[in-house]
């Protein structure tokens, strides 16, 4: 994020009536404690939207916006930066005009280093633009289409490499050449790709190499089975493991600098039939907690996150499958949360992010740190926020709920279908009617839909099968839901490796524990049937609702919405 002067900026949103000059100085100072961007910390307080910030350096810098989700990129033009440079100086050639000067897009357009570099190295005029996160995103996604080929070639050089090797040992392989570079050159392609986690897999003759990109897993090579060893061997002594352990499944981590990023990879290792499978997720070191509206949440479910989270006391739950962003949106309201008069402390599994001023410690079973033995070591800690990365057991969930009771806001994430049904979980896990009641203040559940590709974006006419789905859906959960008047969908194009979407975004449906619904829960009558009709009464938006909306909006598709429900 760009760095504006502090005064100037506060002129303008003072003017504007946006702030008041105290709350600003107080904002001021938080971000530098937290040591975050001034305009980082505006914008998650939602003192202003982004689109304001992105508006407001327009006007500020004299430079028009990039906009390249509308503009067609002349691919002609953009390579003559490569990957490399572009990353690093966080710039894009995207177009040339008939006098030679090229069309370039910064994510700051008042860095005069990089644009005198950028004059050098191109050896000509340039015209400046603002450049979105966004923008730059799709321009590094062409890049990785461009590099499918060069990935390949490589790839295929050094296994021929690496085969015509006669090593001695796993250790030994591990550090030649060849071997080395297929694991870069894995990671590197991974990251061009925007890919969130690569699979290595045996299978009877061969080795399956696939990312997973926006959620789905795509086969991305196929190479031969005599170089998995000394593959597996150079990702164990990067992650710290032990080479010659091939019998018990194996944990680690390690960070690595991949085109002039920074990247934390969660390494997983498991004994197969075939051989050890590995799988790597990709977290980016410098990544922070994104906002709830970057998470997809609309503005009047924030509202009651919001007036949730500001309560002394309670529990605070996100519920859903495996890898439907629970921790990233337990991230988010801790990050909203994180001020000087509070002591907040987490258990995790992994710590996935580091937030300044979190206590954060990962649970580590072998010494003797499980999410209860945590908890229970937290207390002594005289918190107030506490955050559990997952309820898994009944002690752990004893002792959640009875932090929450003594005074402390408590986070944790639960396994459950939609946010009615983590009532019914909780009591599964012998927490009792009546505390269940007492300490939730608000369950939200999430899955995560793969966003349309702004660059291709268009309209169309849904058929009849699409609107008969719709209602069948609507019928399953006993509701009345409105079919959006518009739907759309992405064509495809070069920025989204045609397949028309690009990122995720979440849905969402948000339980607020009014009294009503405790005096239900501590009801003889209770069921889970009478908690979801009351909950819609009150006026629970589900997660295929919520879905609808953001298909009115042009943020997914239909199709999208109802893979994540039936899932």
């Amino acid at each position: 994020m760009i760095k504006i002067p502090a005064e100037k900026l506060k002129s303008i949103l003072v003017k504007e009536g946006l702030i008041e000059p105290a709350q600003f100085e107080d904002i001021r100072k938080e971000a530098e404690r937290l040591n975050q961007n001034l305009t980082e910390v505006l914008i998650s307080r939602r003192i202003m939207t982004e689109e304001y910030f992105i508006d407001f350096l327009s006007r500020y810098f004299n430079v028009s916006k990039a906009d390249l989700a509308a503009k067609k990129i002349n691919e002609r033009v953009f390579s003559f930066l490569s990957q490399n440079l572009a990353r690093q100086k966080q710039a894009v050639v995207f177009d040339q005009e008939p006098d030679g000067t090229f069309d370039v897009a910064l994510e700051d357009p008042g860095n005069l280093e990089t644009i005198e570099f950028l004059e050098k190295h191109l050896k000509g005029r340039i015209k400046v633009f603002l450049a979105t996160e966004d923008d730059l995103a799709r321009v590094f996604a062409l890049y990785g289409q461009k590099s499918a080929e060069e990935f390949k070639k490589i790839i295929e050089e050094n296994i021929s490499a690496s085969l015509k090797l006669t090593l001695k040992g796993e250790e030994e392989a591990a550090l030649e050449v060849p071997i080395v570079a297929i694991v870069d050159n894995f990671l590197s392609y991974a990251i061009s790709l925007n890919a969130s986690d690569i699979h290595i897999e045996i299978l009877e003759d061969v080795i399956l190499i696939r990312y997973r990109i926006d959620g789905i897993l795509y086969e991305i090579l196929r190479i031969p089975k005599e170089v998995l060893p000394a593959i597996v061997a150079r990702i164990k002594l990067l992650a710290g493991l032990k080479i010659d352990e091939h019998r018990k499944p194996q944990d680690g981590r390690f960070r690595y600098k991949i085109i002039g990023e920074m990247m934390d990879i969660r390494v997983a290792i498991m004994p197969t039939f075939y051989g050890e499978k590995v799988e790597m997720r990709l977290l980016r070191a410098t990544a922070k907690p994104m906002s709830l509206g970057e998470l997809g949440l609309l503005e009047d479910t924030i509202k009651i996150i919001e007036e949730n989270i500001k309560r002394s006391y309670g529990m605070l739950l996100v519920c859903g499958p495996t890898g439907c962003g629970k921790t990233t949106t337990l991230y988010a309201i801790l990050n909203i949360l994180n001020r000087p008069s509070v002591n907040i402390v987490t258990i995790e599994d992994p710590i996935e992010y580091y937030i300044p001023y979190v206590n954060q410690t990962q649970i580590n079973p072998q010494a003797g740190i499980t999410f209860a033995n945590g908890l229970r070591a937290f207390l002594r800690q005289d918190p107030n926020i506490m955050m559990v990365g997952e309820i898994r057991d009944e002690e752990t969930a004893e002792i959640a709920v009875h932090s929450a009771l003594t005074g402390h806001l408590v986070l944790s994430s639960l396994h459950t279908n939609d946010a009615p049904t983590a009532v019914p979980r909780l009591m599964d896990m012998r927490v009792v009617p009546f505390l269940a009641a007492a300490v939730l203040n608000v369950i939200l559940a999430q899955r995560l839909v793969r966003r349309i590709c702004q660059s291709c974006l268009e309209s169309f006419t849904p058929s009849l099968g699409l609107i008969a789905a719709i209602e069948q859906q609507a019928s399953l959960q006993g509701a009345k839901i409105r079919v959006p008047k518009t739907f759309y969908q992405g064509k495809g194009c070069s920025a989204c490796n045609q397949s028309g979407f690009s990122g995720r975004l979440g849905i969402f449906e948000v339980l607020n524990i009014s009294d009503a619904v405790r005096n239900l829960i501590v009801s003889p009558n209770f069921s889970l049937d009478a908690l979801k009709t009351l909950a819609r009464k009150e006026g629970m938006i589900s997660m295929f609702e919520d879905g609808l909306r953001k298909v009115e909006l042009g943020l997914t598709t239909l199709e999208e919405v109802l893979r994540v429900i039936r899932e």
